[in-house]
């Protein structure tokens, strides 16, 4: 793999700049205690450090984060509402639908940089189209129903755990 690609892939770099986020001299802490927002280095391997920082770059200024949290923010109800249409699509047993609705979460998790929930919304995408996660046919429709079903609580979770992380860093609890 080039040099290039593996710099992109990592979730944190030490050379890049934090963004914007405050120091530990400006009063929160760099350890992220559990009352101090995050910085980007916190974000561990849930979210692309690199990534989400481009997001950040929209931002009018380090101490306005106004546009790039109404774009995370908008991304968590479009998540909740997918996720209803997720169940409802299960319960249907719609495999098309929800291979549409996992490439669709896919698309938005992965321009936040949501690892974690973009690599479940391609399997869930996977499955839906009868393939298995590598991308072979898989003639099988209810082990694709069944692999789906478990994918749709791994990202769940994936998804809370993210939205915690962005959450705090925002400094904020509301939604």
């Amino acid at each position: 793999m080039p040099a290039s690609e593996d710099k992109v892939r990592e979730p944190f770099r030490e050379d890049l700049p934090s963004y914007g986020v405050r120091k530990a001299d400006e009063g929160w802490s760099e350890q992220g205690d559990d009352d101090a927002p995050l910085n980007t280095a916190e974000f561990g391997d849930a979210i692309d450090a690199v990534t989400f920082g481009q997001i950040l770059e929209m931002d009018d200024s380090e101490d306005d984060r106004e546009f790039s949290q109404s774009i995370v923010f908008g991304f968590f109800e479009q998540a909740e509402e997918t996720f209803e249409s997720m169940d409802s699509a299960l319960e249907e047993k719609d495999l098309e639908k929800l291979s549409s609705l996992g490439h669709f979460l896919k698309g938005s998790s992965a321009t936040l940089g949501l690892v974690k929930v973009r690599d479940s919304c391609e399997k869930i995408q996977r499955y839906g189209k009868k393939e298995n996660e590598d991308g072979s046919p898989e003639k099988d429709e209810e082990l694709c129903l069944k692999r789906i079903t478990e994918t749709l609580e791994s990202l769940k979770t994936e998804y809370e755990d993210a939205e915690k992380i962005l959450k705090k860093f925002y400094n904020t609890t509301d939604a």
